[in-house]
Parts: C-alpha cells; structure tokens; sequence
C-alpha cells in the first residue's frame, strides 16, 4: 500500500543557507547560489522582532526541501507595529499542489501586516484568493524643484551620529542610519527647529538619466509639503527626477503618474505609500 508523503512546513534556520541558496536560484527571480548566500547573510544581520522567522519558511516533503518562501520581518517602535514583506518563493513544479500549505503556515499571524511589493502578473488571482489588498497601483516621477516654493527649510545629508529627539525618534534615526550603511541616501529636512526623514535609492537608466527613488518617508504629506527643497538639494547632485509610489497623479507634484507593478498588503494596518524601508528592495536588491 502507497503511504502519503509526509508534508512538514517549518521555519528557515541557519543552517539551510545552502539549500535555500540552491532552491532560489531555480525561482525565477535571478541571481547565483552565491549571491542568494549574500542575501541570506544579510538577513542574518537584519533585527528580526522577537519570535518572528529569521528568514522565512520552507517546505519539505519526506524531510526534503522543496519550496521556500523568504519572509522579512521588521518592527516599528514608535507605532508597535510588525510588519513582514513577503518575497522571493519557489516550490519545485511537482509539488506545487503543496504550495497553499507553504502559505498558510507562513501568514498565520493576525497581528502582522503583511506586504507584497513585488508580485508577478501571473500571481495576482491568487493574491486577491488569498485575502490581500491592492494598496498602490503605479508610481507618480516627479520633478520636485518645481514644486510649490517652501522656504526656510534646511536639507542635510544624515551624518553619523545622529540624536533622536521629540521631532525625530530612536526607531528613524536607526533607520536613517541603517539605510546610509546599505548604500542609500538618507537625509533630514529641518523646518521650523523640527526634522523630517527621508530616505532615497539613487538609480540611473540606461546608464545616462540618475534619479532618486523614494525608499522612506514619514508620511506621504511630508514629501510633498517638502518637495521643492528636496528637489534643490537633489538637482545639486545632477538628480531632476523623483520616483515616489501613488495611485494617480499627486497633487502638489509636477510630473507623471504610471501604472507600474501593484503593491499589496493584509493585516491590520494599510502601509504608507513611500515607506518600503527594510523591504526585499533594500535587503536583498530585488522588487
């Protein structure tokens, strides 16, 4: 008589970077063995919340792997809130009838907020099946020194180290300062003695036009009131263009809206457009 296959889903532990290493570099999403095995060390110095994976989940079917789903945890401490992004995923194709199960146990917290800021076209049904919530649908490329005039505004480059105070709190001065050390701009714009954060990826297309990409922001609002400094600062370092996440064109902005791919979240609180701080697009350099 056949015996069932015995299915487990469990956590990801250190000692799977290899494995997990070979089953990405099948998944589609790019990349060598030995360049998921950076990625994965980098989520090993990631702070993880307390009793949240480290790094995701796997699927073994008769005690062998075969799937995976990178989960990357962060806590805000300002708001108490966890949020997980949900990235890169593979099961190999003969045990993709597992798969729903890879997602359950992955996504079983009430209490999490989880997000997608990278799904594939193909995916999106079953996103929609599996209770996500489409919460951006393109991107807005501004020219922000044409923006509304601000005066009396000072824009500074974040310089370790840095003091939290009333206006700006431990949890964005960690997080300023954690995105500099990753490669990305971080600066603070100072209005009326109280600071604002922003945090950009500086990127170039087809290797001639640089423009920034909005990884952080306080609020949404926060850009856009700011807009005309921040757009000065950057022009002074021969960067014109802005790419900041909106659902049409933003009031305020000069530029262009674009449907681009969607962003989706579920959990208990919806994510700020202009906040994908710690994603899989810093951590891992993908989405």
């Amino acid at each position: 008589m056949r015996q069932s296959p015995r299915i487990r889903c469990r956590q990801i532990e250190n000692a799977d970077a290899e494995t997990v290493a070979l089953l990405l570099t099948k998944s589609g999403f790019g990349g060598s063995k030995e360049l998921w095995l950076a990625r994965f060390d980098r989520l090993a110095n990631h702070p993880t919340p307390v009793g949240c994976p480290k790094y995701g989940v796997l699927l073994e079917v008769n005690n062998v792997p075969v799937g995976v789903l990178l989960l990357i945890y962060m806590s805000n401490s300002d708001d108490k809130t966890i949020r997980c992004n949900v990235s890169s995923w593979f099961v190999w194709p003969a045990f993709r009838v597992y798969a729903s199960l890879l997602v359950k146990y992955a996504l079983s917290r009430n209490d999490v907020t989880y997000f997608n800021i990278s799904p594939l076209r193909h995916t999106l049904d079953t996103l929609d099946a599996q209770g996500y919530t489409k919460y951006c649908s393109g991107r807005f490329v501004a020219i922000p020194s044409l923006s509304r005039v601000q005066t009396g505004v000072h824009i500074e480059k974040v310089k370790a180290p840095i003091e939290p105070g009333l206006d700006l709190s431990r949890y964005e001065v960690d997080l300023l300062i954690d995105h500099m050390a990753f490669g990305f701009l971080s600066i603070t714009a100072t209005i009326a003695g109280a600071r604002y954060p922003f945090v950009f990826q500086i990127r170039s297309k087809y290797r001639l036009v640089r423009f920034a990409e909005l990884i952080y922001c306080r609020n949404f609002q926060s850009f856009t009131d700011l807009a005309a400094p921040i757009g000065y600062f950057l022009a002074k370092r021969a960067i014109f263009l802005v790419m900041v996440d909106a659902n049409g064109p933003v009031p305020g902005l000069i530029g262009k809206y674009q449907k681009a791919t969607p962003k989706y979240f579920k959990g208990p609180k919806r994510p700020e457009l202009g906040d994908i701080a710690y994603s899989e697009r810093v951590l891992l350099g993908i989405g």
